[in-house]
């Protein structure tokens, strides 16, 4: 790749903790990586060398934590599911503050399943509307404004509902981050269905 290509090269960060969602996680930094988006898997709080997710697939990051991140470097940032993520990301006082400092750049901020619960934890306004695992609906309809939709896009902030909307939810950052001739690229090449 060019170094011109490279400076146009679109940045993400999606976090990694034990715990979890695997689908949620690889099918996301996947479909970015078919994309051409530059994926950074960043550890949070990994007790080994590899995260333990959800359902005992063991993943290793890219890199670990570290507060020398910054939303300056990459266009996006990730939070995929599974009840790990959430409480793990919910009490990390440096992962919290980058995600808040995306939203304040106006960068995308991406929350999957039972990471929405994520978004209030990091300080994203309660002004939005967003949706997530349907088991924490109670929850967030406290805070936020709730939906059922698959993903929902409000302004700079992306949810989505669980293991089954992870493509939708991975093709629509691809669509925000690129364009639509992306993802339907994407779609014929990954034989996906038209309806996503």
């Amino acid at each position: 790749m060019s170094d011109s290509k490279k400076a146009d090269q679109k940045k993400a960060i999606v976090f990694l903790c034990d715990g979890t969602e695997e689908m949620e996680f690889t099918i996301t930094v996947d479909v970015l990586r078919r994309a051409k988006v530059d994926v950074t898997v960043v550890g949070v709080n990994i007790a080994k060398e590899f995260a333990l997710c959800s359902r005992g697939v063991k993943i290793t990051p890219d890199e670990k934590f570290s507060e020398s991140l910054s939303s300056g470097n990459y266009d996006a940032v990730v939070i995929p599911g599974g009840n790990g993520t959430a409480s793990i990301l919910g009490d990390h006082e440096g992962a919290k503050k980058l995600i808040l400092e995306f939203y304040e750049s106006k960068k995308i901020v991406a929350f999957i399943c039972a990471g929405t619960l994520v978004a209030e934890k990091a300080g994203i306004p309660h002004k939005h509307t967003v949706t997530s695992y349907p088991a924490f609906k109670s929850e967030l309809e406290k805070v936020y404004n709730y939906s059922e939709d698959r993903v929902v896009v409000d302004e700079n902030v992306i949810t989505s509902r669980g293991p089954g909307t992870t493509f939708l939810f991975a093709l629509t950052i691809v669509e925000k981050l690129l364009n639509v001739k992306t993802v339907n690229s994407l779609k014929n090449e990954m034989l996906t269905c038209s309806s996503l």
